[in-house]
């Protein structure tokens, strides 16, 4: 086994800019690239390995190989040979749409998936950036239903202004959206399920106004208060800070100036790693050592127990 390395999924969008690619240091495009893909079990958008023994495979079949030594016996017990995770990079130039994701039992029951709780690392943000995520106050599938038939479901939106560093919890069945001119790493439930309540009355690029999900929302939706800002204090440096901590994922920020080592724990899941700035090589025993720069993931197998780094960088790990 080794520390796996995947080609970047990236997908175009009417929403999505110029920012992952100068970040993920890609060649550049006159295509609106919103999404970067790092870790994705999805059919038809499936990571591939990049170098090493096992190139060429996708994320399924890796895991379909190595089972419980990739992701640790636990998570392979709960969830087979399905990734649990989808991780990504995501540049909004224009604002995204207002949406919901449906919970394990919703999306299992009309859909065969898990549902899809997420959170959101802000890497970047332009002055003015916002965050739109659950309502200011408790509603009514009435008032939803009829806030969406005159317009006027942003008024019960809460609006957040986001800065680099800023972290947002989104449960299955909060409603949210992410602002322009944001630029972040999105953690998430292996899904790709999403009910659009809301879209600004945009086209799509054959200029017909973009599906809405009225009906199907209207039963995923929370219609409570649900605070997403997520407050944290940040370790000294070199240090972990804990970020989020959920039944679905753990996510943690690694900040070092002069290496790092990772000790982690046995038994344990798999740890994915996020390089959001600076770079870093990994180093394990019996392993090839491996590069991490900004805008690279990779995903450390849980027969692992220690990781040593070097160089200076900000990674986020997601296990599970």
């Amino acid at each position: 086994m080794q520390i796996y390395k995947f080609n970047h999924v990236l997908k175009t969008v009417l929403w999505g800019g110029d920012k992952l690619t100068e970040f993920e240091h890609l060649p550049s495009t006159d295509e609106p690239i919103g999404e970067s893909w790092e870790l994705s079990a999805v059919p038809g958008l499936e990571s591939v390995v990049k170098g090493g023994e096992d190139d060429g495979l996708t994320l399924t079949e890796l895991l379909q190989r190595h089972g419980a030594a990739l992701v640790g016996e636990e998570v392979y017990q709960h969830y087979g040979d399905h990734f649990p995770l989808l991780i990504k990079f995501i540049d909004a130039k224009r604002d995204l749409s207002i949406q919901v994701h449906p919970d394990d039992a919703l999306a299992q029951r009309r859909h065969g998936s898990l549902g899809k709780t997420e959170m959101w690392y802000i890497i970047q943000a332009d002055e003015g950036s916002k965050i739109l995520t659950g309502f200011k106050r408790p509603m009514s599938p009435e008032e939803y239903e009829r806030r969406i038939a005159d317009g006027t479901i942003l008024d019960v939106i809460n609006v957040t202004e986001s800065k680099p560093g800023d972290v947002f919890f989104i449960p299955a069945g909060q409603v949210h959206a992410i602002g322009a001119g944001n630029l972040l790493a999105e953690i998430q439930q292996s899904s790709d399920i999403t009910y659009r309540v809301y879209d600004y009355n945009r086209l799509d690029a054959n200029g017909k106004p973009r599906e809405l999900h009225t009906e199907q929302a209207r039963e995923a939706l929370n219609y409570n208060v649900v605070n997403s800002r997520v407050d944290y204090e940040p370790a000294p440096i070199p240090g972990i800070t804990s970020l989020v901590r959920c039944p679905k994922f753990e996510v943690q920020r690694i900040d070092f100036n002069d290496g790092f080592t990772l000790s982690l724990p046995q038994p344990h899941s798999f740890v994915a790693m996020m390089c959001l700035e600076g770079a870093t090589t990994l180093h394990v025993a019996d392993m090839e050592p491996v590069s991490l720069r900004q805008g690279e993931t990779v995903l450390v197998p849980a027969v692992v127990n220690k990781v040593e780094m070097t160089g200076s960088a900000q990674l986020l790990t997601a296990t599970i």
